[in-house]
């Protein structure tokens, strides 16, 4: 066994850095099923319960492998729906473009439906849950929507929106709180609905 504490990594022979073909991306999972009324928004003092991988020479391909490793298959078709903060809404244009092109039906509460429709979207308004029934969570709790993105700001906001995530939770519905995460499941369902999944075991993706 070879002792590298106190050599350099010249001297260990380590002068190159890998050049990887693939790319990995980790997901943690959280018990969220089993804490009652518990927000799924991440919060510092969360832990996860464990973490699943993701991995393709593709990044579509790896974080949807990713997300149906952690109990989430991404929708192929059906209707996403959508409630952002202000600050996130111009975040969604160009999500909800390649999601209509992809051939969904997009449903958002009246302020992110109106930004959406004033650049061209096709967008069908929906009721937060203080407007009145029916409303998004009525959606949701039918299973009339097979995505949910939800982004809070304020307080107010926050506990607001707590029952979509809780919903969605509940139906198994794919959900995302930042524009990033949607941004990325996006990635994905192009990648589904270019090429059919691969599986290869991980000594092809590390061959010695």
């Amino acid at each position: 066994m070879k002792v590298m504490v106190g050599h350099s990594l010249r001297g260990l022979n380590f002068t190159t850095v890998p050049v990887a073909r693939h790319i990995a991306v980790k997901e943690s999972v959280f018990p969220f099923t089993k804490l009652g009324n518990v927000d799924v928004l991440l919060g510092p003092e969360m832990r996860s319960t464990g973490e699943v991988m993701g991995i393709d020479q593709d990044f579509g391909w790896a974080f949807a492998k990713s997300q149906a490793a952690a109990g989430l298959s991404l929708p192929h078709t059906g209707t996403i729906i959508m409630s952002v903060k202000n600050g996130d809404k111009p975040g969604t244009v160009d999500v909800a473009e390649r999601l209509q092109a992809l051939g969904f039906k997009l449903q958002a509460t009246r302020g992110t439906a109106a930004y959406l429709l004033e650049r061209g979207l096709n967008v069908e308004a929906v009721n937060k849950v203080k407007e009145g029934r029916p409303h998004l969570v009525d959606h949701i709790k039918n299973r009339q929507a097979q995505l949910v993105v939800n982004t809070v700001g304020t307080a107010s906001s926050h506990h607001d929106s707590l029952p979509i995530r809780r919903e969605a939770l509940q139906q198994n519905i794919p959900y995302f709180t930042t524009i990033q995460g949607i941004q990325a499941a996006v990635t994905a369902i192009e990648a589904m609905r270019k090429s059919s999944l691969t599986i290869k075991p991980l000594q092809d993706y590390h061959p010695t």
